[in-house]
């Protein structure tokens, strides 16, 4: 058996934070890019200009930098609010952005830009005269969003969203630069301490490329799932 040197049941607490970060990170991506495609396909113009600029800018912007701006900005605008709230009413409070929230935020908001242009695409790929036909059968807005347009849009989406998805779940190895406790940063400080980068970087390799292959064998179900009276 390997050897640790003690820093086994660390590694899989990080991996077990990993797992949750990436997974409460996907459900805010999800939710985010829904409501900025639907924004883009808006007729409002200011709505579709605002979805548009939060695509375009997030982006625009290197994942790494949206972190640091992200939770190191957030603290001092947090810092400034608690302050003025001193200064005017005389109340004392001190607020500590979490790293686990800051990196939860941060990846979906990136993410969630990604997660808008699949779903925009996919939207626009579903046939209009399948709305057209539950209108006319009398169905209700959110019955034809839910029993017509999201299956046959997440049956378009699913590509781009396992795509979305896989590069998301390699980019939580950026939260350890702000002190999260994943698996690459116990890895990191085992190695630094022991000097056998090998005997902690592989495994958390190998954590990931697990990661992946579960999330692949979850792809193909729901795609299979999906494509069900169409093939």
């Amino acid at each position: 058996m390997i050897d640790f040197h003690g820093y086994g049941p660390r590694l899989l607490a990080g991996a077990w934070l990993t797992t949750e970060l990436a997974l409460l990170s996907l459900l805010v991506a999800v939710v985010l890019g829904l409501l900025a495609a639907s924004a883009r396909l808006s007729r409002l113009r200011s709505v579709a200009a605002l979805s548009a600029t939060y695509t375009t800018l997030i982006r625009g912007v290197p994942d790494l930098v949206l972190l640091m701006l992200l939770f190191y900005g957030g603290q001092i605008g947090v810092n400034m609010i608690t302050d003025r709230l001193y200064n005017a009413f005389d109340i004392d409070i001190f607020i500590n952005i979490d790293a686990f929230i800051a990196g939860v935020a941060t990846l979906g908001v990136i993410y969630g830009a990604y997660m808008a242009e699949t779903f925009r695409g996919a939207f626009m790929a579903v046939d209009e005269g399948q709305m057209e036909a539950a209108r006319a059968y009398g169905m209700s807005p959110w019955l034809v969003f839910s029993r017509i347009r999201f299956p046959l849009m997440m049956r378009h989406a699913l590509p781009g969203l396992g795509n979305n998805w896989l590069v998301m779940l390699k980019s939580t190895a950026l939260v350890s630069i702000i002190g999260l406790t994943d698996m690459v940063r116990v890895a990191e400080k085992a190695t630094k301490a022991t000097h056998e980068p090998f005997l902690f970087m592989l495994p958390v390799a190998v954590g990931y490329l697990l990661m992946t292959a579960v999330s692949e064998l979850a792809m193909l179900w729901l795609r299979r799932r999906y494509d069900t009276g169409f093939k």
